[in-house]
């Protein structure tokens, strides 16, 4: 197991390994399944997907000022599933980046931002990161039922304890590139 010297770095790596399963999952389905609406909140695992990348992208604005999020948070950002796959990994990336360029020391301070609906708040930027983890990590657990629901097989493991035992996960933008 890899010791991390920066509080969010393991999440943020885990991050990207979980989405990197859970996408390599989602490649797999056929596309009717894929768009097939189960009754999760954002409908289909590709609603459910697009959500998790449109929000990290508002985040990841409000936190570093730099991009274009959409401002609804059921934005269909990209219909061609490789072409979210590639996105994802690259946010990911990006997520990664921004972690490790992240002094310790700014964690406590107060990061003020608006909402999707012009709502002004003030938060500390560590609550804001852990609100960035647990967000995805609940809409994984939607999309990992889709999963489920759809070919009615046990979904990958995307849990904390299997990445730090090392369960591999496959490169994603490879991935969206075959595709």
């Amino acid at each position: 197991m890899q010791a991390y010297h920066h509080p969010f770095t393991q999440f943020a790596v885990y991050n990207r390994w979980a989405n990197a399963r859970l996408y390599q999952a989602a490649l797999a389905l056929p596309d009717d399944a894929y768009r097939r609406s189960v009754g999760v909140f954002f409908g289909s695992l590709h609603g459910t997907l697009n959500h998790v990348l449109v929000a990290d992208r508002i985040w990841l604005k409000r936190l570093t000022g730099e991009g274009d999020p959409p401002s609804r948070l059921d934005t269909i950002l990209f219909e061609d599933r490789h072409a979210l796959a590639a996105a994802r990994a690259a946010e990911d990336e990006r997520i990664v980046r921004l972690i490790d360029a992240t002094d310790v020391a700014t964690l406590p301070e107060f990061v003020d931002y608006a909402t999707t609906s012009g709502v002004t708040h003030r938060q500390v930027r560590s609550d804001i990161l852990r609100h960035l983890f647990n967000h995805q990590t609940h809409h994984r657990g939607q999309a990992h039922a889709c999963l489920s629901i759809l070919t009615g097989a046990e979904p990958p493991t995307l849990d904390l304890l299997a990445f730090q035992r090392g369960v591999p996960a496959p490169d994603l933008a490879a991935l969206a590139a075959a595709g």
